[in-house]
């Protein structure tokens, strides 16, 4: 099966609503795409967040200095979440169908 572009799979990930860190989104989609030592890769995956968040796909959400030296030691990590925007976006791409549908299942609405 064809994988996903970097950045739909990035987006992907994020359709469960979820806030997740920059680092493990990375890990993640590197893992994935049989990179999980490329520090190139991960570098470019990182930038793709950054660029997901100036679209106004994701939000930043919290920022911590990584002081255990999870992603690079003194680097800064980024938390974030999914956009109303992104969720519209990643339903026009057919990312993550059931967008929106855990909350409202939680909220008794469905």
């Amino acid at each position: 099966m064809a994988k996903r572009p970097f950045k739909f799979r990035l987006l992907e990930l994020c359709t469960d609503e979820e806030p997740h860190w920059n680092n493990d989104l990375v890990n993640q989609v590197a893992k994935e795409y049989g990179a999980e030592n490329n520090k190139f890769m991960k570098e470019t995956l990182n930038f793709d967040l950054i660029e997901l968040a100036a679209f106004g796909f994701l939000q930043d959400i919290e920022q911590k200095v990584d002081d255990e030296g999870v992603w690079l030691k003194g680097a800064l990590l980024h938390k974030y979440v999914i956009t109303d925007y992104g969720k519209a976006r990643a339903q026009d791409a057919c990312l993550g169908p059931d967008i929106g549908l855990k909350k409202k299942r939680e909220a008794g609405e469905i």
